[in-house]
């Protein structure tokens, strides 16, 4: 199997998603040697240093890595919608986005990782542009997600709640320590 994950997060370091999404990712890439993984990464102006997940090691992995601003994607995938993900990583079996923008594809199923949904709860406390980011990004993954991984049971509970997401679609991950 190929899996697909879009890793762009992980240079916002020490933030609580780029911890959860580096330490998640090194730990598939380690235990599973089986799968091939295709690391999805893009910045214009920050680079992914492949010494982030110690793939020196690991000849099943590798990096697609795009210099395309944020906004552009969150533009081409969150609301327009258009071109696949498969355009940038080529085949996959499956997908995983993160916390930013949610791409279409063309026929692989798609995850994606939840942390939280403040952007409902709490919208007053947030940049308006996180918000309408999020909830564009969100309308995607109600719409097409095969599954979603919360980070905790609160937030599955509110994915059922909030986002009227069926149970069966909701698994918990907690981080690591």
């Amino acid at each position: 199997m190929v899996i697909g994950i879009d890793v762009s997060q992980v240079v916002y370091e020490n933030t609580g998603v780029s911890n959860f999404l580096s330490e998640l990712v090194e730990y598939l890439i380690k235990q599973d040697r089986k799968n091939k993984y295709v690391l999805f990464y893009s910045s214009l102006r920050r680079n992914l240093q492949s010494s982030v997940f110690n793939l020196q090691s690991n000849p099943n992995v590798t990096i697609k890595q795009y210099k395309i601003p944020p906004t552009v994607l969150d533009l081409i995938w969150n609301k327009l919608h258009i071109l696949p993900i498969e355009n940038f990583v080529g085949d996959v079996d499956v997908f995983i986005t993160s916390d930013w923008t949610e791409p279409p594809a063309r026929r692989a199923k798609k995850a994606t990782i939840l942390y939280d949904l403040l952007v409902y709860k709490y919208p007053q406390e947030m940049h308006p542009k996180i918000v309408r980011t999020q909830k564009q990004k969100l309308r995607w993954v109600k719409k097409e997600a095969s599954k979603v991984f919360c980070i905790s049971e609160a937030t599955k509970k509110d994915a059922a709640q909030i986002l009227n997401i069926p149970k069966e679609k909701l698994e918990v991950i907690y981080p690591g320590i």
